[in-house]
């Protein structure tokens, strides 16, 4: 039988190729850290994905705001009187608000006719925080929830061009020992828990509620969401330990937009709780302890 070929042995690596091998090796570990950490930062769930784009949103409004002063969807700020004419509102008229944090978005309604009436909707340069309430001192969280803002609560001469302080703890928020001092909407575009809607904005909007709070409205009504609080919003947060409170202040929303008219708010067994008003009300009376067991007007 002819002789086995004797197997040849490896010849040994030289240098330069021990030096590519261990540098390809370097690569694809890198390469498995960079997927790794990509994986790791990109947004899985609804939260993370709505955290990713408000900071997103942020980084684009300061950008802006740097170059121009004036966001887009600002209303033209230089035609109020106009403006009130085309909506057929006066200055006087009793006002409120509605605030959507994801949005950016400040609403401004004025009373007209047996309802409000939405005449403005301004961009918010910023706010601070997550989406969820205001927990306690120092956490740089923007509140939510339903607050009443009187006369005494605005500043002429913030330091932020123009400010009104939101009220906040309510009786809700103190009733969950929740802390937080001077939670302002102001001028500018820097936030610590606050809502900065730029000098121009922050302009009109004084003169509108100055001029209801003269004509003797005691008060208005504030109502900061995390979001427009529709049934399909909702259901993306199913399992979020934030989305009982949302169901609770969506209870106040469906109420103001079934009629246009903001509702009575009330603190029930550290709770919101909400009375729809039959009349026009102006937003005005005071939260109070009080449960209903079911809507009912008033």
């Amino acid at each position: 039988m002819p002789k086995q070929a004797e197997r040849a042995s490896p010849r040994p690596l030289t240098t330069l190729a021990r030096q590519q091998l261990w540098a390809g090796i370097a690569c694809l570990a890198a390469a498995a850290v960079v997927a790794l950490a990509q994986w790791w930062l990109t947004p899985r769930t609804p939260a993370d994905i709505d955290r990713a784009r408000i900071e997103q949103e942020r980084r684009l409004r300061a950008g802006i705001w740097n170059t121009t002063l004036r966001l887009p969807g600002t209303p033209d700020l230089d035609k109020l009187e106009q403006r009130l004419t085309e909506h057929g509102v006066a200055l006087g008229a009793p006002v409120m608000m509605r605030i959507f944090k994801r949005e950016f978005e400040l609403e401004l309604w004025m009373a007209r006719g047996d309802g409000y009436h939405l005449f403005a909707t301004y961009p918010i340069c910023r706010f601070s925080g997550d989406l969820g309430p205001k927990l306690r001192e120092g956490d740089h969280q923007a509140p939510e929830g339903f607050y009443l803002v009187d006369a005494k609560a605005l500043n002429p001469e913030s330091r932020w061009h123009r400010s009104f302080n939101l009220g906040f703890p309510n009786p809700v928020d103190r009733a969950h020992a929740r802390t937080g001092t001077f939670l302002m909407v102001h001028g500018g575009c820097s936030s610590v828990g606050c809502y900065a809607m730029t000098d121009g904005v922050i302009d009109e909007i004084w003169k509108i509620v100055t001029a209801a709070l003269k004509a003797g409205q005691p008060r208005f009504q504030v109502q900061v969401y995390p979001f427009r609080l529709t049934d399909e919003s909702l259901a993306r947060y199913e399992g979020d330990p934030r989305l009982p409170f949302w169901r609770d202040l969506k209870a106040g929303s469906d109420l103001f937009e079934a009629s246009w008219l903001p509702p009575r708010v009330h603190q029930c067994q550290r709770r919101y709780a909400f009375t729809q008003a039959a009349k026009l009300l102006d937003g005005s009376q005071p939260i109070d302890q009080r449960c209903t067991q079911e809507v009912r007007a008033e």
